[in-house]
């Protein structure tokens, strides 16, 4: 059974429409998290708003919003004047345009959503969208509003259903030449690059997501588990920093050294592997061998 939609709406391509629901395709909720705790009660802490100034806890009813317009200096917008701020794309997904899947820069990409048709009546519609959009390799650039918000939803097809990634917008972005512009150009040998690509090619593989392990994650489950157990807990020694001084066409031939003795020793454990196998069907055949000679 699916979970509960995030959104309901429509899904808009020019004239054709089919409603669709919304389910965030990432969560955060397996992740250890902490409550701060009374130390002396063990009750769990709550929270409470103090006015700045006057250090005094501020009550439900006396919340407001508040823009600052200087320091220390706020417009209070109410609810209402939120709710008038009406946008078009309040219930619906509107397609904008498509564009080629490679033109999309990776720093844009925000929060990953499914996209499933919303019942039976709009699954043609939604598979003419999807297949569309397969068929020519691109994404749609559409709008959408969540949380009060508007958002650009990039949607592409993903399986039988669709993916959609909300983008940031360019102001949300800093610009890369405020920390790559003091990065300075040394003259780099051929040889050193060579090198490099050859301890690249040792370490090619393919994207498999199941090799990710969250080691801090399992660290701190192991921590919780001892912890509740009663059990010690061992604080590890800091580990000493290498020293940055380092010959830089040395540590590229004795990374390939290593890889490259690795190799040797793989292939060396492969061939005993092997030769333990024949071994035995060698001997057994031996004595068949003889008796045809004799025969």
């Amino acid at each position: 059974m699916a979970p509960r939609a995030y959104w309901k709406g429509s899904l808009k391509l020019s004239l054709v429409t089919c409603p669709v629901l919304l389910y965030p395709a990432s969560t955060s909720v397996e992740k250890t998290r902490f409550h701060m705790i009374n130390r002396d009660t063990g009750n769990r802490l709550k929270q409470q708003m103090v006015d700045a100034e006057t250090g005094d806890i501020v009550e439900g009813e006396q919340k407001a919003r508040g823009y600052e317009l200087a320091k220390g200096k706020y417009v209070e917008i109410e609810k209402d004047e939120l709710d008038a701020v009406q946008i078009e794309s309040n219930h619906t997904i509107e397609i904008d345009s498509f564009v080629p899947t490679d033109e999309i820069d990776p720093r844009y990409l925000n929060h990953p959503y499914y996209i499933a048709p919303d019942g039976k009546a709009g699954v043609d519609a939604f598979a003419v969208i999807r297949d569309a959009m397969r068929d020519q390799d691109r994404v749609a650039l559409s709008r959408i509003v969540l949380t009060n918000r508007e958002h650009v939803l990039m949607i592409e097809p993903f399986g039988k259903g669709l993916l959609g990634t909300t983008l940031r917008y360019p102001y949300e972005l800093r610009d890369a030449d405020d920390y790559f512009d003091d990065i300075k150009s040394p003259k780099i040998s051929k040889d050193m690059v060579e090198l490099a690509v050859h301890i690249l090619d040792s370490k090619a593989a393919h994207f498999d997501s199941s090799k990710f392990k969250d080691e801090y994650e399992n660290a701190l489950r192991t921590l919780v588990k001892r912890k509740a157990a009663g059990k010690p807990i061992k604080i590890a020694e800091p580990e000493e920093r290498p020293s940055n001084v380092v010959n830089l066409m040395d540590a590229l031939k004795q990374s390939l050294k290593g890889k490259g003795a690795a190799r040797r020793t793989n292939a060396r454990s492969s061939q005993r592997r092997a030769t333990q196998r024949r071994a035995p069907n060698k001997a057994h055949r031996s004595p068949a061998r003889h008796k045809r000679k004799v025969g």
